[in-house]
């Protein structure tokens, strides 16, 4: 089910570098015609290649198929380097249904998912 039509389901996808890891601070509601920002910002994670990518999904309220198959297509590209942090309530429940976290591993903040990502 998707959300009503709206003027501000903008999103946004906020990178900064933390601790030798880029993180994308996405902002927004997800589906198909709004999920395109996001892919971007994981193709140029991709095409910059370097260090761990962290996607703070805290402040995403919604996310459907489209959005799942993003983030599959930057696990693919980016292997074990990807990981997804504070998930909102609504994206931990999808993730949790459809296993997603058995691809790529959800953490309970961006701290924790750096840490995870950084070599020990």
């Amino acid at each position: 089910m998707q959300p009503p039509p709206s003027e501000d389901r903008a999103v946004s996808v906020i990178s900064r570098r933390e601790r030798g890891a880029l993180v994308l601070t996405v902002s927004g509601d997800l589906d198909i015609d709004s999920v395109p920002p996001l892919g971007r910002a994981l193709g140029k994670a991709v095409e910059e290649g370097s260090g761990p990518v962290v996607l703070d999904l805290s402040r995403v309220g919604f996310a459907d198929s489209t959005t799942v198959n993003v983030l599959l297509q930057g696990q693919t590209a980016l292997g074990s380097r990807l990981r997804l942090a504070a998930p909102s309530p609504f994206v931990q429940r999808l993730i949790g249904m459809i296993g997603l976290d058995s691809a790529i591993p959800v953490l309970r903040d961006v701290d924790e998912a750096i840490d995870a990502a950084l070599p020990s």
